[in-house]
């Protein structure tokens, strides 16, 4: 014979099993968005760097094709040759003043060490390199597990919680452990979420808003992977420093070549 007791267990375990769906479904979710946010990170820190250290290499190649297809077109006097001179000439920016043409290589000192370098064919001293260091990743992860806005029940706690992981992520990518040891104390001191049982309704609403969010994050993880920056970290993960090494070799020995082949047309 089933007691009433009974019943009302057997009633009570379908939600239960749904309210466990959505708690992993939410961790999952948190820990998807942790992965692909640290790989936005990487991504912007790779980008910066490599803009830093290799732009005016790719902007000195490109302005020595130009010249050579203009030494060309000199010599032959071919129309198509200076067609194809101009539509190179086209493709790089107007000749920069005297001012626009200093700005980020002196000031009021003189020359910048980069800038020095460059010039006299020494060593390029290396950007600022900002990735977070281990101590900076276990506390960003920490800090996203406990106060993410999707463990919120109420309005009013999503927006605090929403608000402290702008901070939060702001303090991951500038690589700032100390910061972030800062706030997770305030965490820790700060009021927490309130929780309780959910309705059945509720919990299906949640699972489908989680579903659509994971979605999402899909479609941005893709689109960094496919990215041009995104492909050159998958090349070397674990040291990108090198790669671009690489990349600065090989662009070096272009510039080398281009240099020669223009001087020779100059003669």
């Amino acid at each position: 014979m089933t007691t009433p007791e009974a019943e009302t267990d057997g009633a009570a375990r379908p939600e239960d099993r749904l309210e466990r769906a959505v708690r992993t479904a939410e961790q999952a979710l948190i820990e998807f968005e942790i992965a692909v946010e640290t790989f936005r990170v990487e991504v912007e820190n790779f980008s910066r760097l490599h803009h830093q250290r290799l732009g005016p290499v790719y902007a000195r190649l490109e302005e020595l094709d130009a010249r050579i297809l203009e030494a060309k077109a000199a010599r032959s006097g071919d129309p198509e040759d200076r067609r194809r001179a101009e539509e190179a000439r086209a493709r790089l920016l107007p000749l920069p003043g005297v001012e626009e043409l200093l700005h980020g290589w002196m000031d009021g000192d003189g020359l910048f060490p980069e800038a020095s370098a460059m010039l006299t064919g020494q060593a390029v001293r290396p950007p600022q390199r900002v990735r977070p260091g281990e101590e900076a990743r276990k506390l960003y992860r920490e800090l996203v597990r406990e106060a993410h806005p999707d463990l919120a029940r109420e309005e009013d706690e999503r927006v605090r919680r929403e608000e402290f992981l702008t901070r939060v992520n702001a303090a991951y990518a500038r690589g700032d452990a100390g910061e972030l040891r800062e706030l997770a104390e305030e965490w820790a001191a700060g009021p927490r979420a309130r929780t309780g049982p959910s309705r059945a309704e509720e919990l299906y609403a949640r699972l489908e808003w989680l579903a659509a969010r994971k979605d999402l994050l899909t479609e941005v993880a893709r689109e960094l992977e496919e990215s041009a920056i995104g492909g050159m970290l998958r090349l070397a993960p674990d040291d990108p420093d090198r790669l671009l090494d690489e990349i600065a070799e090989r662009l070096a020995a272009q510039v080398g070549e281009r240099e020669a082949e223009l001087a020779e047309l100059l003669g």
